[in-house]
């Protein structure tokens, strides 16, 4: 039997000025940190739903009041985001499946698609040219995976598939999932998952659709 999987949350503590900054204007800080606050609720919710051997919350920020029951937290270090996912990914011990705070409308399906016993790592691709998820089944190859990648770029992730395979890794490709960077995103992204905390708070503070004259 394979060893049991590894989630990993990769987030910033949601205080203004902060996080999402590509949201201000149109959104004020206060109002896009609301947001991000909504979809780390819901992200951290959908991973307690999900069947896993272990629950990581790798954080940046003061992280009181976001540790859940059964979860472990580890601390970002210093570095680009490269770094970051590196660092969260080898904090598992057995394959690792890691998500980001910026696609509330996942599902446990989504989590659980990663199949460790037939693929070394897996990526799910974002139609803005990034990723929402990245997988491996052995964490010891985070760095080599990782570490010098251009991060939030419009080729981050044909870049990030392409060192995975030169590594020789089987690589399952996830579902393209939308993540939250821009307004159109988040409207686009809380208008398939209504019934999340992010799409009530985005309904709370979104400007108007701007109409043709």
């Amino acid at each position: 039997m394979s060893e049991a999987l590894t989630l990993i949350v990769l987030a910033k503590e949601p205080r203004p000025g902060y996080v999402k900054t590509r949201l201000v204007p149109p959104l004020t800080a206060s109002d896009a940190a609301r947001i991000a606050a909504a979809a780390l609720h819901d992200t951290l919710d959908v991973v307690d739903r999900t069947p896993a051997g272990r629950r990581v919350l790798a954080f940046a920020g003061d992280a009181a009041g976001w540790q859940r029951r059964g979860w472990d937290t580890v601390t970002q270090p210093a570095g680009g985001l490269d770094v970051r996912l590196a660092a969260a990914l080898a904090a598992a011990h057995g394959p690792a499946l890691l998500v980001g705070m910026d696609t509330p409308q996942l599902q446990p399906a989504d989590l659980a698609a990663f199949d460790p016993r037939r693929f070394d790592a897996a990526l799910g691709l974002a139609p803005d040219g990034g990723y929402w998820a990245i997988g491996l089944r052995d964490p010891a190859q985070a760095a080599a995976a990782v570490h010098g990648v251009p991060m939030s770029t419009e080729h981050t992730g044909v870049v990030q598939l392409a060192r995975l395979r030169r590594l020789g890794l089987r690589v399952q490709l996830l579902p393209p999932r939308t993540d939250v960077d821009t307004i159109d995103s988040a409207r686009a992204v809380a208008a398939v998952a209504p019934s999340t905390r992010f799409a009530a708070v985005f309904a709370a503070v979104a400007p108007p659709v701007a109409v043709p004259a």
